[in-house]
């Protein structure tokens, strides 16, 4: 093996995830964490949260606060369980079937 195989091998700022779990406020707090995270992706968000029946998804194109900070939005997405993602794209168009979560 050699070492050139593992020079590109470190850390690297593509993307943003963010979760909660088992919390009332998942979304809104799934929110608030993709909003700190917002540099490490600002092309697009998602949230998806599952309130023990049924998942809720929110998908949009844009920055956390255009896109999560409408109260209409966290409040469909009910649960106590949330992941959330912004999107540095590496492969794909700027498209919203290309934000995650796919669900």
């Amino acid at each position: 093996m050699h070492s050139a195989q593992y020079d590109d091998d470190k850390l690297h700022e593509e993307c943003g995830i963010f979760g909660v779990f088992n919390h009332p406020d998942a979304s809104a707090l799934t929110a608030l964490g993709l909003h700190a995270l917002q540099h490490r992706g600002q092309e697009a968000t998602g949230v998806v949260s599952f309130d023990g029946s049924d998942f809720h998804i929110h998908r949009a194109i844009g920055l956390v606060s255009e896109t999560l900070n409408q109260t209409h939005v966290i409040e469909r997405l009910k649960g106590k369980s949330a992941i959330g993602h912004n999107r540095y794209a590496t492969t794909g168009e700027g498209a919203l079937r290309n934000v995650q979560p796919l669900y």
